[in-house]
């Protein structure tokens, strides 16, 4: 055991293991990585890449050595391209890059703007952009501005270059059918693989998909619709729809507080229907206050519609000037002495009730006559002027 040993047998067998470690220039690489993700990628006119590509006696290592990873130095693997809107495909590729070997020192190359446009088109980020999420990397050692479309001989040798990592799809342009072609005849070409499902074409797909959404966003958080390129209408009709979804998030809200308090809104609202309910029976309920009210007005009503009826005339007099309908001498009504009919003209009880004869010759027939009309106008038929009481209204 170990434990047994001196402090010196100890000591000596740990130094000759880290010497050996040094050997294979693992610690190196240690001191590197541990270096890298406290800080970016140096550029490689940048003093740290001069220093460390001045160390290394070119010589290319060949594959063998690589993969065993008993080569004097670490391996210096160049990686290029344009790595527009840098996303986790770009973020994949470098890590294959990185771990291609057991130890790989990793340069990665980055074409300028005037080249990309040329060459493959309009980018999204400008050059120093994508500079800096290169280098932001933690899989890179070291990134190279303004990279060439090809690399030749020259620029391997500059960059002292062991092996170059892309994937294994030939890379066509206008004078050859492989860019790559002349890296692999050499041995010096490793493949990596493409992520499935994600590009910087698929995002940019994306975005003029769903472009209204993308610009109402960026209008909503200030931007100007000149720096956006939109019409003065667009932005109109994108300020409308943002100011809708607003409405509509509001709304949402609403309901859904709604809903967290729908227990105390059913409780409140159960009460307050008792309430009404209890009100409605006390007035309109069958012994409630406006049947009350009904019932006695009805009556009222009823009585005032139904007056009673008028009282009858005054039968007509007959001819010898009795107000007795039916010509007895005798009143039958004796509510007719008190009734509101006219009094008979003033003449009429002056008038003669016999006509004078031209033969009035003898005094006994005027005398007879005479006690005959006295007869008539009293009422009991006596001979007497004194048992005579005149009960007529009218004289």
């Amino acid at each position: 055991m170990t434990t047994t040993l001196s402090n010196g047998h100890v000591n000596g067998k740990v130094e000759n293991g880290l010497n050996g470690y040094r050997k294979n220039g693992y610690m190196k690489q240690e001191l590197s990585d541990a270096a890298s993700l406290r800080q970016a990628a140096p550029f490689s006119t940048d003093p740290a890449a001069v220093a460390e590509r001045e160390r290394v006696h070119y010589g290319r290592i060949p594959r063998a050595v690589a993969l065993a990873g008993t080569g004097c130095r670490r391996v210096r693997v160049y990686s290029d391209g344009i790595y527009d809107m840098f996303h986790q495909g770009h973020a994949r590729q470098l890590q294959q890059a990185k771990t291609v070997f057991p130890n790989v020192y990793l340069i990665v190359g980055v074409c300028n703007d005037n080249l990309t446009h040329s060459r493959k088109g309009r980018t999204v980020m400008t050059e120093d952009e994508r500079y800096e999420a290169v280098r932001h990397c933690r899989y890179v050692d070291e990134v190279v501005r303004d990279a060439p479309w090809e690399c030749d001989e020259e620029f391997l040798e500059k960059h002292k270059i062991d092996f170059i990592a892309h994937d294994d799809i030939p890379y066509t342009t206008e004078n050859c059918e492989d860019l790559y072609a002349m890296i692999k005849a050499k041995d010096m070409f490793v493949a990596t693989e493409r992520t499935e499902g994600v590009s910087t074409s698929d995002i940019v797909a994306r975005i003029v998909r769903d472009y209204d959404i993308y610009v109402r966003r960026n209008l909503a958080r200030g931007y100007s619709a000149k720096e956006l390129n939109v019409s003065f209408l667009n932005e109109k009709k994108f300020r409308l729809q943002n100011k809708m979804d607003e409405l509509k998030d509001k709304g949402k809200k609403v309901m859904t507080n709604i809903g967290e308090k729908r227990v105390d809104i059913l409780t409140k609202w159960e009460e307050k229907s008792r309430e009404l309910i209890d009100a409605f029976l006390l007035l309109f309920g069958p012994d409630g206050r406006l049947s009350s009210i009904w019932n006695e007005s009805k009556g009222r009503l009823m009585q005032a519609l139904s007056q009673p009826p008028s009282p009858r005339g005054s039968p007509p007099p007959s001819e010898n000037g009795d107000v007795d309908g039916d010509g007895d001498g005798d009143d039958d009504d004796h509510t007719h002495r008190g009734s509101a009919s006219p009094p008979p003209a003033k003449a009429r009880r002056y008038e003669p009730l016999w006509e004078p004869h031209a033969d009035a010759s003898s005094t006994d027939g005027a005398g007879e006559s005479e006690e005959a009309a006295q007869r008539q106008l009293t009422d009991d038929g006596s001979d007497s002027d004194d048992d005579y009481q005149d009960t007529s209204p009218y004289l």
